[in-house]
């Protein structure tokens, strides 16, 4: 039997091999594991349901979202070594994994986006050749406009729109390609702002300082930079960040009436039930709407 550490290592480079896993959940999975084999003294890959019972135990007090990470990460594991011929059984088949509440994600209601890009629109009135004031434009432009992740938007490469195309190809969660459409305004934003990069960046967002160690703009500086915007605008910074914008784009296209395929295919979802969360808010919309806008809604 091979021991925990080399059946963890294994593991994790089928998950990187076969599906594709990111690197942030190769480490997470790789800590929950370790964690896990610490907790049975070294004997997970060949834990039997009593060791998997005390380990349910451990995950007790812990939040329901943890404990069905970590219950998730030891029952694919233990599904791998059976199915790779290096245990005969599965005793995770039978861990149950707890049930956790799905929290609605956050979103910024139509006024607000208005009142943002209204306020971004005023910043271009007064400046409209400065660098930066174009930079954020086509930041928040390709946030709402195209519903990139974070990490994908500031890793764009120089090159990644061409004029009047309509889309571009991008490399997502999990290093998959796939197409992203971009609006008129988003791309003459996004090439308003090329303008100003160096020939020599590969990206499209560059640091900006020099001896960086991340060679294009942090997620962290964009976060800062939306945050900025929002409080110019009067919207709480805490309401907003650059995930929130892409939980825009999609509440407001279901909203508008799209198709719940053709959003988990613009947001890059490999599975529908991550895309169905917004239905929620969709859903929780439209009831708001009836209570306050219906004839009879006076009368109750």
């Amino acid at each position: 039997m091979m021991t925990d550490r080399q059946a963890i290592a294994l593991f994790l480079d089928s998950l990187a091999s076969e599906r594709g896993a990111a690197k942030n959940t190769l480490l997470a999975y790789g800590r929950d594991l370790a964690q896990a084999s610490a907790w049975l003294g070294g004997g997970l890959a060949g834990a039997d349901a009593a060791a998997l019972a005390r380990l349910a135990r451990q995950w007790a007090g812990l939040k329901r979202s943890s404990a069905a990470r970590k219950a998730s990460a030891v029952r694919q594991f233990l599904a791998f070594l059976m199915a790779d011929g290096h245990r005969s059984d599965d005793p995770g088949r039978d861990l149950a994994l707890p049930q956790t509440a799905r929290s609605l994600p956050k979103t910024l209601g139509a006024g607000d986006v208005e009142r943002l890009f209204a306020t971004l629109a005023e910043k271009l009135a007064a400046a409209p050749d400065d660098p930066a004031t174009l930079r954020l434009s086509a930041l928040v432009e390709l946030l709402y406009g195209s519903g990139l992740r974070a990490s994908e938007l500031v890793a764009l490469p120089r090159r990644a729109l061409k004029a009047g195309r309509g889309h571009m190809v991008i490399v997502g969660k999990g290093g998959k390609e796939r197409l992203v459409p971009v609006s008129r305004r988003a791309e003459a934003a996004a090439l308003a702002w090329e303008a100003h990069v160096p020939d020599t960046s590969r990206y499209l967002f560059p640091s900006g300082r020099a001896g960086s160690a991340t060679p294009h703009m942090t997620r962290l500086r964009l976060w800062q930079l939306v945050k900025s915007l929002a409080a110019e605008a009067g919207i709480p910074p805490a309401r907003i960040s650059p995930h929130v914008l892409r939980h825009a784009f999609a509440t407001h296209l279901l909203e508008g009436g799209a198709d719940l395929r053709i959003v988990q295919t613009l947001l890059g979802h490999a599975d529908i039930a991550t895309t169905q969360i917004y239905t929620h808010v969709a859903a929780a919309t439209l009831v708001e709407l009836v209570n306050t806008r219906h004839p009879l809604a006076d009368a109750q």
